[in-house]
């Protein structure tokens, strides 16, 4: 059976709040442990911030680490988005944009974790929810994830979307692959 693929949505360092991440890192590492604990393999958005920390953490345990980039090549996603080119063991060149990115990303996990965020991960949330995944909340974390449970209340199509909240990540990720 093939490894399953949880990919990590969260706050990029701009949306980080400095006064949490000590807190937030502490998070991520666990949250990046667990992933490669459990065998599975970590995605992102190739991006900086909590996906970013889950991403190098779940490496340093072992993990398979594969972020979807915005960019059309390894210069565009260097010089114009910013971003890391060494947060992910695989760096996939999409070519699509921010929005266009988090499709393909979203598309490509088997679950999907919510961590901090702002407009990039609603927008992540949405398009999970809509294409009917696992997806797991990271309560506390700041936000949008502390905000989902409310989205939620305004989702009116139907989905067969399973969505799971935990302030444990080890518990939020045992949940969702449950």
């Amino acid at each position: 059976m093939p490894a399953i693929k949880v990919g990590v949505m969260g706050a990029a360092n701009d949306a980080l709040p400095t006064e949490e991440r000590a807190r937030l890192a502490i998070l991520a590492e666990r949250l990046g442990g667990a992933i490669a604990a459990r065998g599975c393999i970590c995605l992102t958005g190739a991006t900086t911030g909590l996906p970013d920390m889950v991403a190098r953490a779940a490496r340093r345990n072992g993990a398979l680490t594969i972020g979807f980039s915005p960019a059309i090549s390894r210069a565009e996603h260097v010089d114009r988005y910013r971003l890391p080119e060494d947060g992910a063991e695989i760096i996939v060149y999409t070519g699509f944009g921010l929005k266009g990115r988090n499709v393909i990303n979203i598309r490509s996990c088997d679950i999907v974790i919510i961590f901090g965020g702002a407009t990039g991960t609603l927008n992540e949330f949405t398009i999970a929810y809509d294409e009917g995944k696992v997806i797991g909340v990271l309560r506390g974390s700041g936000g949008i994830a502390d905000h989902i449970h409310d989205v939620l209340g305004f989702c009116n199509k139907p989905t067969t979307a399973r969505v799971f909240f935990s302030s444990d990540p080890e518990a939020l990720l045992d949940n969702c692959l449950a």
